[in-house]
């Protein structure tokens, strides 16, 4: 039973108090409150315009209510502030759960996994972003020319780097690794692995944590996919393992091919087969595609190795079955990190439903592979926001995992992006044909 009033002391130690969710496209939407009477605030919450947020409502059905969940309370310490940090379900009206809340799809498979399998996952995504000196694109826009695991004591990212693990211990959450990745001014920070709904609440965090304390020290933090020519983008690559509900490790066999179970290889085999239909939440945004390029670490092509980095699906190296996990690699962080997590769980759950075998493992370099030898090869992942787009129109899978509303309104909010996109005429083209 919560104690209120222990929650009312932690909150009253705090200077500001936000809620945070995500809009449909995933990105990180808050409110900020007086919290007042601290059990009624945490029953009733808190009414918002859902027509203003991407995905939640119409002009004429926008009243929404944002409902502060207590277990989700940090207290953050920044430079400047003490944030008290929530994480909101959304709620139609009071008592009933918006069917457009990613958050409640994840809760959803996530319960579903333990009553029809017994399974518990665990979940950790690698978050990958850049530091940049501005929030517009000019010359002199990175902060550092290195690479990867590269360490310069001139190199801006280290001190935003080491803040941004600092604030995070001073809430509670330990990293595992941080580095230079490849590209010039982008970095890499690891946590450890979680539940899935505290793994998709802790992102939502991470995210709000990078962006301003890189603000702080005026530097602009962007998890965009892809914003340079001729580089690596920011990836969001996910693992993911199971187990009993007596704890034991599902994806691990001794004896099993390449040490998997039977229950991985199903797993693997669900994620390769419905890829191309969910890509359009692995990978959300019209930028994201032109990460999908031969020789760059995004991979092309459907498929899974064993520590083969250019794999869509990946089985890193691991000593026994506490190691033992599934990696995807498709995923960017401008998706909504909620669906990803859910579809991913849903996916491999479809796999082990329907008993597909995952077959061999990929060899060799599948970066370097030729490109597709058709305009649509069901080889290779979609290579633009279309093809993912038509993927997904004619997927019986996704409809049905999404349900109707939250499918619709999802599709409803792509095709507007792709169509922004497919519409707007660019400075390249006036280059490319103003001489016709």
């Amino acid at each position: 039973m919560l104690n209120f009033k222990e929650l009312e002391q932690k909150i009253n130690d705090v200077d500001a108090l936000q809620i945070f969710t995500t809009d449909l496209n995933g990105r990180s939407v808050s409110l900020q409150v007086h919290a007042g009477n601290v059990e009624s605030f945490f029953k009733k919450g808190v009414g918002f315009d859902g027509s203003s947020v991407p995905g939640y409502g119409t002009v004429d059905n926008s009243d929404k209510l944002l409902i502060p969940l207590p277990e989700t309370f940090r207290k953050v310490p920044f430079a400047q502030e003490n944030l008290g940090f929530l994480i909101g379900k959304i709620n139609e009206e009071y008592g009933e759960r918006s069917l457009l809340d990613p958050r409640a799809l994840l809760e959803r498979v996530v319960q579903q996994a333990e009553a029809e399998f017994g399974f518990r996952f665990l979940t950790a995504p690698e978050h990958e972003f850049f530091l940049l000196t501005g929030d517009e694109f000019s010359k002199d826009i990175h902060t550092d020319n290195a690479g990867y695991f590269h360490t310069d004591p001139r190199d801006k990212g280290e001190s935003v780097k080491k803040e941004i693990a600092a604030v995070l211990k001073r809430c509670g959450i330990q990293f595992e690794k941080m580095h230079h990745e490849v590209t010039p001014s982008q970095h890499e920070i690891n946590l450890s692995c979680l539940d899935p709904i505290t793994t998709a609440d802790r992102t939502v965090l991470f995210s709000y944590i990078t962006k301003r304390v890189a603000n702080e020290q005026d530097l602009h933090a962007t998890f965009m996919p892809k914003p340079f020519n001729g580089f690596n983008r920011n990836a969001l690559h996910i693992h993911i393992s199971a187990q009993d509900l007596d704890g034991n490790h599902l994806f691990y066999n001794p004896s099993g091919s390449d040490n998997l179970s039977e229950t991985a290889r199903f797993f693997i085999g669900g994620m390769i087969k419905y890829a191309r239909e969910t890509s359009i939440i692995m990978a959300a945004t019209f930028n994201s595609y032109k990460a999908y390029v031969i020789g760059k670490e995004a991979p092309i092509v459907r498929g899974w190795g064993l520590k083969n980095r250019s794999s869509m699906v990946r089985v890193p190296y691991a000593e026994g079955g506490k190691d033992t996990r599934i990696e995807i690699r498709s995923p960017d962080p401008s998706g909504n990190i909620y669906l990803q997590i859910a579809t991913l769980i849903g996916m491999g759950l479809q796999g082990i439903r329907e008993k597909i075998d995952c077959g061999d493992p990929d060899i060799g370099n599948l970066s370097d592979t030729k490109n597709a030898s058709h305009l649509m090869d069901t080889n290779f992942l979609p290579r633009n926001m279309f093809e993912a787009l038509v993927e997904a129109e004619n997927s019986s899978f996704l409809k049905d995992f999404l349900g109707d509303p939250l499918y619709c309104q999802y599709m409803s909010l792509k095709t507007a992006e792709w169509e922004n996109y497919r519409t707007f005429v660019t400075p390249r083209e006036h280059k490319m044909n103003f001489h016709i």
